[in-house]
């Protein structure tokens, strides 16, 4: 796996991780919530950044469970909680422990990855006969109608530059039909899309992020100082309501023998 665009020694990669788990952790929790996963289940979260998610499983898989969160780097975990283990490791080396894991998940990861196949193949492995593997990625369709027209042309912009990088922001759609190739049995899928406005906890994440790769995005001609500062403007006016990311949680379950 090749290093986020946005790694953790970033200068404000704690606080865009922080906004993260703000907006997308009650997303996951209410999946996992919906998959029954309780007291003695053992989990895995692969790509945990700040460990927001797998402290939470630490705590709903007590007592009994075991809750293993992975990441390439665990500096900016920033929750510790008895039956939290944490690794250092990367999931296109294999199966974190094969067919082991009651519940699998990962959550906006795979569109970094350079072989996403691969890594779902792994996930999949480290999940019991009978286990949940549960997805969450991102599907950048709302920014095509994104208005005003001079934002759509930011975004045209960015999802050139993201490409240029090895990022995939339309892998969540086609995850359904990658677990289903798989063998995964009762494969279901939704994708939720938030509208916020400027100001907001979301304008502030994409303000953050587009600030922090700036340098960058002008450099490779895909954006301009003028279509940068259009964006930031806007994120920052309370008036302007948008919607960028259809989140999809995709989830299926891994075949028992017989």
């Amino acid at each position: 796996m090749p290093e986020y665009v946005l790694d953790h020694h970033q200068t404000g990669e704690r606080q865009r991780l922080a906004l993260m788990s703000l907006l997308l952790d009650p997303m996951h929790r209410r999946h996992i919530e919906r998959l029954g996963v309780g007291p003695g289940a053992r989990t895995l979260e692969v790509g945990c950044g700040n460990g927001s998610m797998s402290a939470w499983l630490a705590r709903r898989t007590a007592p009994g469970g075991r809750a293993v969160a992975v990441d390439l780097d665990l500096s900016l975990v920033d929750e510790h909680v008895a039956g939290l283990e944490l690794r250092q490791a990367d999931i296109l080396a294999g199966a974190v422990e094969p067919a082991d894991f009651d519940l699998v998940t990962a959550r906006a990861v795979l569109h970094h990855v350079g072989d996403a196949g691969a890594a779902v193949t792994n996930l999949v492995g480290s999940a019991r006969p009978g286990g949940m593997v549960l997805l969450i990625e991102p599907d950048f369709l709302p920014v095509s109608i994104a208005e005003p027209p001079d934002i759509r042309a930011f975004w045209q912009g960015w999802l050139a530059w993201s490409k240029a990088q090895g990022i995939d922001y339309f892998i969540g759609r086609r995850l359904p039909a990658t677990l289903s190739s798989l063998g995964l049995q009762d494969v279901a899928a939704t994708a939720e899309t938030a509208l916020y406005n400027g100001g907001s906890l979301s304008a502030q994440y994409w303000e953050q992020t587009v600030i922090e790769l700036r340098p960058r995005l002008v450099a490779s001609g895909k954006l301009d100082d003028q279509s940068i500062d259009t964006f930031l403007a806007q994120c920052a006016d309370p008036r302007w309501w948008t919607q960028t990311i259809a989140f999809t949680a995709v989830a299926g379950r891994v075949p028992a023998p017989g």
